[in-house]
């Protein structure tokens, strides 16, 4: 890896840890920032709920928005975007204008995340693009099981007031920081898009122009439909019926991204994607993975601090090994990727359904035989080494055939894949566990809980196993053909 290609990693790594930290951490501090500004249950929901769906309705169009306009221009405006909002969170003197600041910060995380999957596409090949994205699995492992530790930290530290304020108001010198070496460290080529690279080829303006409004405003709705009913629950039953209305937005939206490509424009987002195997497969499985891992953590804190009585900083620590075995996992495993393949993603998957499954045998046995909830330390670190190996590798692999056009546009797609399937599956994890525990108990719902997300973790491994096979077919197609 060159010089320049680590500063770049540098530059967009950084920015990316502190925008996923804004996630892991605000479950921690929620209890303290709730008392201090005087937030009610529903209005400090949308301190999760809006940096959530602004996070997720934009990521697409902004990443098609790097393609054409530039990377590093997208990702220089998400950082100071969302810089912004976390001085406002820092300084908010009530819960309206917090979530107001926390739907700033998901508009600068939404702008920024697609840029740096866009840069490793563009800047990085072969091998090297998968130590990269094994670098990016290791930040997104930590800033995980960093962020509970930080801010139960930062709270025992500042105390209650101050402590959950400087949890937002860290990310300012960090932001300025990236902000003026991305200036510094970022190729020129970074701040031209490709539409800026055919005016200059040709003179035509067409490419600057042609970011199809109506296929942004189409993606846009449909992704706000369907998350919207799994972050807003307290609105009663009636806000489900968004989904379907979601379901249909979204199919509309694909029927006019392939009319518009065939009358000659630039769609947001080009319907051949799909056809490509490598990406239709790795897309599918990565987003069937969030719908249950995330959903782990969710559960393990209620029934740590609900049902057990631990305090913010000590379920904090639970999860740190599997955050440090994903990062150690996800770096080992960039450098593999190209020489095992999908089998190494599948592999993972199976590694995290033992950890999950373990986790459930130990709290069964926490309940009935007395030994020690810690155990769950070296169960849920087997998740960590499973997730490592499965979700930088399996992104190294499905974006290894999209043309670097479209290398923002086909990133957003995965990562709002992976945020419509957390949203979806913690809803219902979390609503399985509270009628559970509302029956039997804190041990049962848990139980419950990891029995839903190992169930959906087995139809990720079954579409990496039917994508495994569908390669094994190929290849032995290919070997008859060159022996005929």
């Amino acid at each position: 890896m060159s010089a320049g290609q680590r500063r770049i990693l540098a530059v967009m790594l950084v920015p990316m840890f502190m925008s996923l930290l804004s996630v892991s951490i605000v479950n921690v501090i929620l209890p303290d920032m709730q008392k201090s500004i005087g937030a009610s249950n529903s209005a400090i929901q949308w301190v999760l709920s809006g940096y959530t769906l602004a996070f997720g309705v934009l990521l697409v169009a902004a990443g098609r928005a790097g393609d054409l306009f530039g990377r590093g221009r997208l990702f220089v405006a998400g950082v100071s975007v969302f810089a912004l909002g976390s001085l406002i969170a820092g300084f908010a003197p009530d819960p309206v204008m917090l979530n107001v600041a926390r739907i700033v910060m998901g508009i600068g995380s939404g702008l920024l995340s697609p840029q740096g999957v866009g840069m490793l596409q563009q800047y990085f090949h072969g091998k090297i693009r998968g130590r990269a994205f094994g670098m990016f699995g290791t930040i997104v492992g930590v800033s995980v099981g960093i962020g509970p530790v930080l801010g139960g930290g930062l709270i025992a530290l500042l105390g209650e007031e101050w402590g959950w304020r400087s949890a937002f108001l860290i990310n300012v010198p960090i932001a300025v920081a990236a902000i003026v070496l991305g200036r510094f460290w970022l190729p020129p080529s970074a701040w031209r898009g490709s539409a800026a690279d055919a005016d200059h080829a040709d003179g035509s303006a067409k490419a600057r122009a042609d970011f199809d409004p109506v296929g942004l405003v189409l993606l846009s709705l449909g992704t706000l439909f369907v998350m919207l009913p799994f972050l807003e629950r307290s609105a009663g039953a009636w806000i489900y019926a968004l989904v379907p209305v979601g379901a249909v937005v979204i199919w509309l939206w694909v029927r006019w991204e392939g009319r518009y490509a065939r009358r000659g424009g630039a769609p947001m987002v080009d319907m051949i994607l799909f056809r490509t195997r490598t990406f239709a497969y790795g897309a599918s499985l990565t987003s069937m993975y969030f719908v249950g891992m995330p959903g782990v953590w969710v559960i393990v804190a209620l029934y740590l601090q609900n049902g057990l009585g631990f305090p913010a900083l000590e379920a904090g620590l639970m999860g740190l090994p599997s955050a440090l075995l994903a990062a150690v996992s996800a770096q080992a495993s960039g450098r593999v990727v190209l020489t095992y393949g999908r089998k190494m993603v599948v592999l993972g998957v199976g590694i995290a359904i033992v950890g999950v499954v373990a986790s459930a045998l130990i709290v069964l046995a926490h309940e009935d035989l007395g030994i020690s909830i810690w155990w769950m330390l070296a169960s849920l670190g087997l998740t960590g080494v499973g997730q490592g190996m499965a979700i930088s590798p399996n992104q190294t692999l499905t974006l290894a055939d999209v043309p670097v056009e479209y290398a923002g546009s086909s990133g957003g797609v995965m990562q709002t894949g992976q945020r419509v399937g957390t949203a979806i599956g913690i809803a219902i994890v979390t609503a399985l566990f509270f009628v559970v525990q509302g029956m039997a108990g804190y041990g049962a719902a848990i139980v419950a809980g990891f029995g839903f997300i190992a169930a959906v973790m087995v139809f990720a491994a079954i579409i990496g196993i039917v994508d495994l096979a569908r390669r094994r077919a190929k290849d032995r197609q290919r070997a008859a053909v060159a022996e005929g």
